[in-house]
């Protein structure tokens, strides 16, 4: 009994030998093998999104959410929480020890409730409610050679017909050629995170440069840009069918702003709606809830604070560029802004 107890083990030992030295290693150059994707969708609306991505062979894998944020994810195990509502287009990358990738995609939809927690739907005629608006008065340019005079005169802003009119004159005003208005929300209501949306008709006039943007709360205390500046939506002074939107910051890599820009159709007789959907991951710019920039975003960017809305008509200036001579008087008109968290 003691002999075949020893024999058993000797046998056990050479057999383990054996297949250890028989077993052909995985050839250095092997490339993943065919890469399977499964993902299981929050159903408490959360935007929660647990995926789980395999391939033989493979030692990493980069997943791209579709929505402009990528990921290294080793284990190939992980849950991501979007921030918006959608259907997103996953993509993920497996790679081997030696570098050499295999690739799949599935395709998910994502619902996200948010709440609203600040709006002004313009239904009481006047002056803007002065609980939700201030005014930034003035000429000087602007940092941007604009040629406007800004007031809080009704003849540039006003409610009626259950919308905002922000409207741009020409007239003698103060030394300046040009009247306009410019709406902001600094010192009556900030916000960080979530998603904003503008319903919004632009000025047809060439030379006008209607903008919808927000800028961090301090920027009395660090300046521009440490404050950090989300341009939702301006237009362009020449080809009015052309809106821009732009982020800026200090770490920004084009000299004017890291951003994109979007063709739009009947701009100025259709209300179209821009949006921003800003998050600790992403910021994303949006026209009629289709996006066409994201910008990651990080701990070391502005983009992590207090920001207040600004609305206004610039006349002229760097985006508005030479104002048509036959010039009178236009409008950017809001249905409204929304924000939801």
């Amino acid at each position: 009994m003691f002999k075949l107890t020893i024999f058993s083990v000797f046998i056990t030992s050479i057999l383990a030998g054996c297949g250890g030295s028989s077993k052909n290693p995985t050839p250095p150059n092997q490339a993943p093998g065919s890469v399977k994707i499964t993902a299981v969708v929050a159903t408490d609306s959360s935007g929660n999104v647990s995926f789980t991505a395999s391939a033989t062979n493979a030692v990493s894998y980069d997943f791209d959410f579709g929505n402009g944020v990528i990921q290294t994810i080793p284990s190939g195990v992980t849950t991501y929480k979007y921030t918006s509502s959608g259907t997103y287009t996953i993509n993920v990358i497996a790679k081997s020890a030696s570098g050499l990738t295999s690739s799949a995609n599935i395709q998910i939809t994502v619902v996200v409730k948010m709440n609203l927690v600040w709006s002004d739907e313009f239904n009481t005629p006047g002056s803007p409610d002065p609980t939700k608006w201030t005014y930034d008065l003035g000429a000087g340019g602007w940092g941007n050679n604009e040629l406007e005079y800004y007031t809080s005169r009704t003849d540039n802003a006003i409610v009626s017909n259950g919308t905002l009119k922000i409207i741009a004159k020409k007239e003698s005003y103060s030394g300046s050629n040009y009247t306009s208005a410019r709406l902001k929300t600094q010192g009556l209501y900030a916000f960080k995170y979530g998603r904003i949306d503008v319903s919004a008709k632009l000025p047809a006039s060439i030379g006008t440069w209607p903008a919808i943007w927000m800028l961090g709360n301090n920027i009395s205390t660090v300046g521009w840009p440490a404050c950090g500046e989300i341009d939702i939506m301006e237009q362009n002074g020449n080809n009015k069918n052309i809106v821009y939107g732009t982020l800026h910051y200090p770490q920004q890599v084009n000299q004017y702003g890291d951003g994109a820009t979007t063709s739009v159709a009947n701009v100025s007789t259709t209300f179209h709606k821009y949006s921003a959907i800003w998050s600790p991951a992403t910021i994303q710019l949006l026209v009629d809830d289709v996006v066409y920039y994201t910008l990651p975003n990080n701990s070391n960017f502005p983009f992590n604070q207090n920001f207040f809305i600004i609305l206004n008509v610039a006349m002229g200036g760097t985006l508005g560029g030479t104002v048509d001579s036959n010039f009178t008087t236009d409008q950017m008109e809001i249905d409204y802004v929304r924000i939801y968290q």
